[in-house]
């Protein structure tokens, strides 16, 4: 099968394409971009207009499907639906599994779960066994295996000698240790940012400087090693300012950050609502701040949800006894259009390259983050003026916790190919037709 999609705008960052054309996909590769291709050449036209972007599928590097382990909360078949109505295409997903993705089996599990829902999943394996920062794991075997990246995500590796090893040995390859920078010893018991909100609301609080504390050890291991590494979630003004010296320096580092913290502040926690709950904490106006002018800079290069589903008997819970974490696949793109596009913080090539390109790039990910020809057909078709209210029950995650919940959003994505196979759609806002080739 053949499909055309016509007279969309073509946002490809990788070459600096932006312009109204059109885009022939035969099976699963791309094969034209060029202005008027005759409809004729297809067995599917989809008209687009201009203000429609069509783009490399969106690239997220930071997710949880809870697979193996947790089939109540997501499931990679359920996670990766809510990725298609996002737009997003290939994901990373994180080693915090029970058993955790610390052996090839696992990443085997990984990669072969990933096979029945037509996107790209890739395993980002464990720095150290189990998690539990003592033992290295296999890194070269499992790199070769399907592994993309190292990290100890949903804790940090405590010692500064092992976080050096797995620097070093990843440094053999090239390949990024993703940092989830907390010292345990000044998080505590804390549930949320420590400062005015937390005093008013009674609330054990959790300093900044928990997360900046370890990006400047990590930058320091970074200089001392010369190894690749990539900071997760990052929240504060501090840890921005470390990360943005480094790069100046010209450290091999990159960082991500989340919607909600650029969307939400802790002044949100007032209701108590764990919706709003999630680790690093939703910081305060400075940190945002910070992190918007982060975004605008490239100080932060990446994008990425954090998808973290939990079930709503355990987001039902009291603020201080609820699971850190929110889902964020089928809001972020909205989100981004919303605080980004609409307010002229970030052209659509600069938004697209953070989602998708940059990515891709960072985490060395075949046949992603790219809109050209001979390339997989992952395409992502963006309606960046259509309002929608969020409703959790809409959703294609098994979770709903979601902190976006009510609020009006402004563009989404419209449909999602993944390897040339349409996987989501919204067919009243897309005009199809079959053509008699």
């Amino acid at each position: 099968m053949k499909k055309l999609l016509k007279g969309g705008r073509v946002l490809d960052p990788a070459s600096g394409l932006d312009a109204v054309m059109d885009v022939l996909i035969d099976g699963n590769v791309i094969a034209a971009i060029e202005t008027d291709i005759p409809g004729s050449s297809a067995d599917e036209v989809i008209e687009l207009h201009a203000g429609q972007w069509v783009a490399p599928g969106l690239v997220d590097v930071h997710v949880h499907f809870r697979d193996p382990g947790s089939p109540d909360k997501e499931t990679t078949e359920t996670g990766a639906a809510a990725a298609v109505a996002g737009g997003f295409t290939t994901v990373c997903v994180m080693p915090n599994t029970s058993p955790v993705i610390d052996s090839t089996p696992m990443v085997q599990y990984i990669l072969n779960a990933a096979q029945s829902t037509g996107i790209q999943i890739f395993p980002i394996a464990a720095v150290t066994r189990g998690l539990e920062g003592e033992e290295m794991t296999s890194i070269g075997t499992l790199l070769s295996q399907g592994a993309v990246g190292f990290s100890d995500d949903g804790r940090p590796v405590a010692s500064a000698n092992m976080m050096r090893k797995a620097l070093e040995y990843s440094n053999m390859f090239d390949v990024p240790i993703v940092c989830h920078a907390e010292d345990c010893t000044l998080f505590g018991n804390g549930v949320m940012h420590e400062g005015y909100y937390s005093t008013l609301l009674g609330l054990p609080g959790i300093p900044s400087v928990a997360e900046s504390v370890m990006v400047a050890r990590d930058i320091e291991l970074a200089r001392f090693t010369g190894g690749r590494v990539h900071f997760a979630h990052i929240s504060s003004k501090e840890s921005v300012s470390l990360i943005r010296k480094a790069k100046a320096e010209g450290l091999r580092i990159t960082a991500e950050t989340t919607p909600h913290y650029l969307a939400l502040t802790d002044a949100c926690c007032q209701a108590y609502d764990p919706d709003f709950k999630m680790n690093g904490p939703l910081r305060g106006e400075a940190d945002q701040k910070a992190l918007i002018e982060a975004v605008m800079d490239g100080t932060i290069d990446v994008i990425a949800t954090d998808h973290a589903p939990h079930t709503p008997d355990e987001k039902s819970m009291a603020f201080d006894c609820a699971p850190n974490g929110v889902i964020g696949l089928e809001t972020s793109l909205s989100i981004m259009l919303t605080h980004f596009y609409h307010t002229k913080k970030l052209n659509p090539l600069d938004l697209i390259a953070m989602m998708s390109t940059r990515p891709a790039e960072i985490f060395k990910l075949k046949h992603s983050g790219r809109l050209a020809v001979g390339e997989r057909a992952d395409v992502v078709v963006i309606d960046p003026e259509q309002s929608w209210v969020v409703d959790p029950a809409q959703f294609h995650s098994k979770s709903r916790n979601t902190p976006f919940k009510g609020q009006t959003l402004k563009g989404r994505a419209i449909l999602t190919l993944a390897n040339g196979q349409c996987l989501y759609q919204q067919s009243s806002l897309l005009k199809r037709s079959a053509m008699a080739v």
